[in-house]
């Protein structure tokens, strides 16, 4: 029962892994790579490993998306800035 988990788990980590890695717009990305941050902290979980679970869940799930969707947002807002000032 444990070896199907692991494996369930580890194809949702592929998937969610190559739909980031496939996907062109940053915020669509940013939103990816979250959901590929929860799909890690569940193979964290199954692997037995609850801490390093909890500390991807905080930082791959949470924290550099939002830096990403923030950043994003920011180098947008420059570009509309330059454009008006054409």
């Amino acid at each position: 029962m444990a070896d199907a988990m692991i494996v369930v788990a580890l194809v949702l980590v592929a998937v969610s892994a190559t739909a980031a890695v496939l996907t062109r717009d940053p915020t669509r990305q940013a939103l990816v790579l979250s959901v590929l941050g929860v799909v890690l902290a569940v193979l964290f979980t199954v692997l037995q490993a609850p801490d390093v679970g909890l500390s991807q869940l905080a930082v791959g799930s949470a924290l550099t998306p939002l830096l990403l969707m923030l950043t994003v947002r920011k180098v947008r807002r420059r570009g509309q800035e330059k454009e008006d000032q054409r």
